[in-house]
């Protein structure tokens, strides 16, 4: 039975080692095995596109235009969303976004305002 841990990224339990770092065969995703101890021991850290820390009730503004299912336009890039919430998950940010609603999106496109 192995005792490696599961991916951080799509929490795969399919896991291997690959010299010093681990690696998901299901993502690709690889990380060392320090990165796999603190994230267990720490609080999760969330970061926009540029590598800024976010925190629950930051105003951050989306990079590029962005297509919604169901939506006849896109969010355009650029467009600010204020008081945004972090949550476990693919899209990480739960917020409001006028003219749109309630809505999710990922850390990765979006920048700290």
């Amino acid at each position: 039975m192995s005792t490696l841990p599961n991916c951080p990224k799509c929490n795969s339990e399919y896991t291997y080692e690959n010299g010093t770092l681990l690696v998901c065969p299901e993502c690709a995703h690889e990380w060392s095995p320090a990165e796999a101890a603190g994230a267990t021991e720490g609080e999760r850290v969330w970061k926009d596109a540029n590598g800024n820390v976010l925190h629950d009730g930051d105003t951050v503004t989306v990079i590029k235009d962005l297509k919604v299912k169901g939506a006849s336009s896109p969010i355009k890039g650029g467009t600010k969303v204020k008081n945004i919430r972090l949550v476990v998950g693919d899209h990480d940010i739960d917020c409001k976004i006028d003219g749109f609603g309630a809505m999710q999106l990922k850390s990765e496109f979006v920048r700290k305002a």
